[in-house]
Parts: C-alpha cells; structure tokens; sequence
C-alpha cells in the first residue's frame, strides 16, 4: 500500500482537513506527491519558481496524481553582501532541509518534486532528498539571461570596488546595476547557484539536459511537466535517492565539477549531501578527482562567456561526454536508466543540435565554450586542496582563476579580525602586492561563515594586487570569486585555529602545485618549521577563546552546532 493511503487508515482526520482546502473524495485515493520549492520574491532565481510548480503540478495530476505545493523561501546572497545579512547564508541550507524534513516527514508523500535555482536553496533540497529517501527527482530553475554586452552580476563587485577608487563615474556604477539582471533565472555564471543545479543532474537526479538551462527557454516548462510525470513512474518503479545517489554518483558529479570549474562552496555541500547517506566524501577526494578531470568550460567567472552559453553548449550531457571515459556509467538515473543509456539516448534524440542552434545565432562555436578534454583550458580541475601548519585539517583553493605567478608564493601576512577592516584596508591602498590578507573568525562557529566576495572583488580588480595578493581566510568565498583566494581554513580562528595565531609580519608560503600552505617565518625572517611549531604553540598558550558573537536565534543555534569547514559546515 502506498505510504500516503497507510497515512489515511491511521490519521481519520486526514480526509475531512484535505476535503476543506479543495481535494475530492476521488483524489483522496490517488498517489500523493508533494512539489518542494523555494518560490517566493525573494530574488530572480526563486521568483518565477511559481509558473515551474504549475506545470510540474499538471504533469503529476494528468498522470493520475495528487500533488501539493510546499515552499521553503530561501535568501539570496547577493543581496545579503556587504553587510551581517550574509551571516544567515550557509546557516539558511540547513533550515530549509530541516523545513522539508518536517513537510514530509509530519504528513507523508509517495514522491516528491523539487524546484530550486539557487546558491543555498539547490543543496538544501538535494540535502533533504537524501535524508527523507522518497521517490525523487528535481527540477532546476535555470539561468538569466546576460545583460548589454554580456554584462553579469558577478562584475558588480568589480564596478563597485573601482567607484570607490574613482575609477567610473556614478552614472556609469549606476548603469551597471540597472542592467547586470535583466530577466529571471540563477545568476549568469558558474557560481554556487549554476554549480549546484550541474551537481544536481550530475548526481542522476534530474531529467538529462534540464539543469541550468536559460530561464526563459520555453522548454522549461515542458520539463516542468515531463518532471512531475516522471514523479508518478518513480512511485511504480519504487526507485529511491538512496538507489540514486550512491559514491559512484558523487564520484561522477566531482567529475563534472572539475571540468567546469565549480564553485568551491560544492565542497561545503556534496559532503553534507553525502553525509545523510552515510556516504563520506573526504576533501582529498575532490583533490585527487580534480587532478585527473580536465577544466574544459569557457564560461565566468573562470572563463569568457556568460552561465545560458553552458547549455547552449550542451549543458550537463555535453560535459559528460567529453569526460566520459572517467565517468561510471552504470550508476542508475531518476529516468529508471543508466547514465551511460541516458547519453545515448540524448544523442539519438537530436539534443545538441538543438542546442547548437542556439550557438549559431550568436556566431560561437561549441569548442568557444565547451572545450574538449584532449585540448582543455587547464589538465587539471579548478580546486585544490592545500595542507600545512596553517591549515591542518585543510583549506580550499579556486586555481583556475589564478595567475601562474600565484601558483607558488611567499607572502607576508596581514591580520584581520572582520571582513569591514580588511576590506576597508584594500580600498585604501594600505595592502601591498605581496601581502596576505587574513580574514578570521568568520569560519561557521565564528560568524556562520559568510562570504568575503567583496574583498576578493576589490583585491582581483586592483592591477597592482590582482596578481601579487592573495586572500586567506576561514569564511567562503562567492561562486563568483576570481584571484588567489583560499577559504574554508581549518580548524577555524574561534575554535583556536593556527590562522588565529597568525600576527603582522609573518611569511607564508603557498604552494598549490605540491598542495602546500604553511608559516614559514615571523617579522618577515624565515624559520624552519619545527621552531615555526614552538612558536605557533606558545602562541596558543597565550590565545583567548573569543564569546560567540550569536547566543539566540538562527544564527545562535548554527554556530553552536556547525561542524568544521571541510567537512561540510552542517549541523551536528
């Protein structure tokens, strides 16, 4: 008997309260399927979730169904930089899985669509799938389109750091804000919200060729549709996320992270994801993954072109099949297929003519975006993970945005205790090319981790610091981040962290080919590591735990609870 009819028998309430808000005795009988997104007008990446829930809706019902529409509104990031609105970010992943969680598991469903777009709101639902394991399968809410002359929101931040220097006028900063959003959709680029709808279909957990599709595509609707029919076969099939989402799986999105040089905030949330499944996914996993897995899409911020260009270039399939020697293609799909039968089948049907069509209206080619892998951008996957005395337990770098000048470096160090100080400090000129710029305390005990998008920005968009800085901290980066920026340094500073001990005047070295990031002298003379560990040990004798910042609330309970950065940043 299907769960939601068990529900029935035990709960005799259940039928008179669903009567009162429109259901008939017949649809009482039918499979039940709860639509999960996280529409609201809360950004353009949620607000045309609405029409998407409608046609899924249809798609469920015309197949015999009964569904009903939940939401879990997420936040977006951009609107929380540049002020402590970024604190509630990554604690917000965990309150809309938890909200999900109680939608299903207080009134039970048969199966369950999923609609997201976005940065926090994408891995909560693949976060709450794997933890509810019903029949499941998502919907991305796809990207926006770009503005005049390619313009996208990630630029923001450069325009805005150059204001501030004086380098354009008002008018010019306003004409940039006017026109970086102009339809609906994820931000256009591979940031955090395009990264994770890729994972999403990576995983095998949405029809193949729908992920970070434009917004504004008229297909997305009929993928809606065909999204909420395929729920009711995942009822008959009885296929589940655990079925889904096994390690081959993760193994597989990895891989595509790689080749398109996915946000470093996937390493926040694939071992979260993993973790409801008792599936561990250790950093050097992605390390080792990105190592072998060429960097092969041209697309922002690590590449030229704006995020709608990616699936113009064949999107999720299209990358697969330019690394699909890696690929485990035997793991099973939410099509009730093989991934491997999924590639085929896509190439029978003509997919990426039809996507290539796309291209030839704007004059590019495939290989302009989506490069092969025997002539890639990089050999080698766009993170690193990095290890020493300053980061032990690790700490995560973007280096497909680095200049080679970059890649090995001795820096001197300098502190600061907020993301306002450093910040204020770069737009001053009072960094210096060959200065590191420590941001602590902003790690998920600290502050929740938020991101310090706007330094990197002000950093990357400087030509003297661009290639001659890098930024060090125990706080995220936005998916949009360019330059030398290693984030996610654990053990955090509120958790007594060697990045805590770090003063004024020390050198540290960073070495991203051999993986390395230590502090290597103080006052700018050098030391080898053993008197680095003496030092580093007398200044923890003297360090002083830090009060939480939060004690109530939201961000009281996160910070409380929030395991390290490499782990996942969730709470346990």
């Amino acid at each position: 008997m299907l769960k939601s009819q068990e529900i029935r028998k035990k709960a005799p309430e259940m039928d008179p309260l669903r009567m009162g808000m429109g259901w008939t005795i017949e649809e009482l009988s039918r499979p039940q399927v709860i639509i999960e997104s996280t529409f609201g007008q809360s950004h353009p990446g949620s607000a045309h979730l609405d029409k998407l829930v409608d046609a899924a809706y249809n798609g469920v019902y015309e197949t015999g169904g009964k569904p009903a529409k939940f939401f879990a509104t997420d936040i977006c990031d951009g609107q929380a930089q540049g002020h402590d609105g970024m604190n509630y970010s990554l604690a917000s992943r965990e309150y809309i899985a938890n909200m999900i969680e109680i939608h299903i598991g207080a009134t039970p469903y048969d199966a369950g669509v999923f609609i997201a777009s976005c940065d926090k709101g994408m891995p909560a639902h693949l976060q709450a799938i794997a933890r509810m394991n019903i029949p499941s399968i998502v919907l991305t809410g796809g990207t926006m389109k770009a503005g005049p002359g390619m313009l996208t929101l990630e630029q923001i931040g450069t325009y805005s750091a150059k204001y501030e220097r004086k380098e354009i006028t008002e008018e010019e900063f306003t004409y940039f804000k006017h026109n970086a959003c102009p339809s609906c959709g994820a931000c256009s680029f591979m940031g955090t919200a395009g990264t994770m709808q890729v994972m999403a279909e990576a995983l095998g957990l949405a029809l193949p060729g729908t992920a970070f599709m434009p917004a504004t595509a008229s297909e997305l609707r009929v993928h809606a549709e065909n999204t909420g029919k395929q729920a009711m076969k995942l009822i008959e099939m009885d296929l589940k996320p655990k079925d889904i989402m096994t390690e081959k799986a993760f193994e597989n999105a990895i891989m595509v992270h790689a080749a398109v040089a996915g946000s470093s905030n996937s390493l926040l949330h694939i071992p979260t994801i993993a973790h409801e499944l008792d599936i561990e996914i250790e950093p050097d996993r992605f390390d080792k993954i990105h190592r072998k897995i060429p960097f092969i899409l041209n697309v922002r911020p690590s590449g030229a072109y704006p995020g709608e260009y990616f699936w113009y270039a064949g999107g999720v399939p299209g990358v697969m099949e330019e690394i699909k020697e890696h690929l485990h293609l035997d793991v099973m799909t939410v099509t009730g297929k093989t991934l491997g039968e999924n590639l085929e089948a896509l190439k029978a049907e003509g997919y990426y003519e039809k996507c290539y069509q796309e291209l030839a209206k704007r004059k590019v080619t495939k290989e302009d975006i989506l490069k092969t892998a025997k002539d890639p951008i990089k050999k080698e996957g766009a993170i690193a993970i990095l290890k020493g005395n300053l980061a032990p337990e690790g700490a995560v770098v973007k280096h497909s945005a680095i200049s080679e000048k970059m890649m090995t470096a001795r820096l001197i160090a300098r502190t600061f205790d907020s993301e306002e100080e450093a910040i204020d400090a770069v737009l001053s000129k009072k960094i210096k090319p060959g200065d590191a710029v420590f941001i602590r305390y902003e790690g998920p005990k600290g502050s929740g981790m938020p991101e310090m998008f706007y330094t990197t920005e002000a950093i990357a968009s400087d030509p003297e610091l661009a290639s001659t800085t890098a930024l060090i901290t125990d706080g995220r980066f936005s998916g949009a981040t360019r330059g030398p920026a290693i984030g996610h340094v654990s053990p955090e500073a509120s958790e007594g962290g060697p990045i805590a001990l770090v003063e004024e005047g020390d050198i540290i070295e960073l070495d991203i080919p051999n993986r390395g990031l230590n502090i290597v002298g103080v006052k700018s003379q050098e030391k080898d590591l053993d008197t680095m560990t003496r030092i580093l040990k007398k200044r923890k004798d003297h360090w002083v735990k830090p009060k939480p910042k939060y004690t109530k609330g939201a961000l009281g309970v996160y910070t409380k609870l929030a395991v390290s950065p490499m782990k996942g940043g969730y709470m346990e």
